[in-house]
């Protein structure tokens, strides 16, 4: 639940918060951004499933959490969280306006090291963007005062259905004991292994490795500046499509008409290798675990 944040606090920050300097040209090259979690708005009966699902909490770390965000925005999500990466989803209805309708989604990319999404946000001009939207966003955990929670970069604030942003999380929120988040491992390190917790470590789901997802051929070009400027390589893919590929994970976008966007598909690295199959319908979702050390969830169009 993130775009619709961006369209009411645009006109009411101010741009310019993320920012690069001349020293940071030469550190251009590499992965800057990283796949951190996508979300995905299904049908009334899958979403329901998934949230009751007594599979999906052996599976992985799962939660269903409300959060208080930027400008009072509530929302409610099913999360399924890895070492690094999580999913994130909802139902039909669970947002207000375009983003709570079938097939809606969303996808952040984040910075492992202080300082790379401005670095980032740098090579958006050169990408055919000339003014990147930034804004901090907040969250609340009860007493109704906002802790400083991430920084973002989107590409615009139009969007037909899905829409990505660049984001660094905040010293103020690693420091908030609220945040339940772990000492950083290394000067500047602001990743998503130290922002999620080690709960993975007593499930089978580990981490994200890929994911697909159905989306506006108006909402795929806006996306695609943010991939590159993030280090991630992207190449065309059947049906105009595109494969984006960088720092460990995959990301498969098909351009296809509003009424068919949506999550696809979705592939988990597990902690150990299962012996046998394990098939898992949630709703109108199937969830494939094994043979092996990895399992597929593939969700219903």
């Amino acid at each position: 639940m993130f775009l619709v944040l961006v369209v009411t606090l645009t006109g009411a920050l101010a741009a310019g918060t993320v920012t690069a300097t001349a020293d940071d040209n030469s550190r251009h090259d590499g992965q800057l951004l990283f796949y951190n979690h996508a979300y995905g708005v299904l049908d009334r009966e899958t979403a329901d499933a998934i949230e009751h699902s007594a599979y999906l909490r052996e599976f992985g770390n799962f939660q269903v959490r409300t959060t208080t965000g930027a400008g009072g925005q509530v929302w409610t999500g099913r999360y399924l969280m890895g070492r690094e990466t999580y999913l994130e989803l909802f139902g039909v209805g669970d947002l207000p306006g375009p983003d709570g309708v079938l097939g809606a989604g969303g996808l952040g990319l984040s910075a492992e090291r202080s300082g790379d999404l401005a670095r980032a946000a740098g090579r958006l001009p050169g990408l055919g963007v000339p003014e990147p939207i930034e804004f901090q966003q907040t969250r609340d955990f009860g007493d109704g005062v906002p802790v400083p929670w991430f920084d973002a970069v989107l590409t615009t604030a139009a969007y037909d259905g899905f829409g990505a942003w660049g984001m660094e999380y905040r010293p103020e929120y690693f420091a908030d004991p609220r945040g339940n988040t772990e000492p950083a491992a290394h000067p500047g390190d602001v990743g998503r292994e130290r922002y999620l917790p080690d709960t993975y470590r007593d499930r089978l789901m580990r981490d994200i490795t890929s994911i697909r997802l159905a989306v506006t051929r108006r909402d795929l070009d806006s996306t695609v500046p943010l991939l590159r400027a993030g280090g991630f390589s992207v190449r065309s893919a059947p049906d105009d499509g595109i494969v984006a590929r960088g720092g460990g994970t995959t990301i498969r976008f098909d351009a296809v008409p509003r009424e068919e966007a949506g999550l696809r598909q979705v592939t988990f690295a597990l902690n150990d290798a299962v012996a046998s199959k394990h098939v898992e319908r949630i709703g109108r979702s199937v969830l494939t675990v094994g043979p092996g050390p990895r399992a597929v969830w593939t969700f219903g169009h």
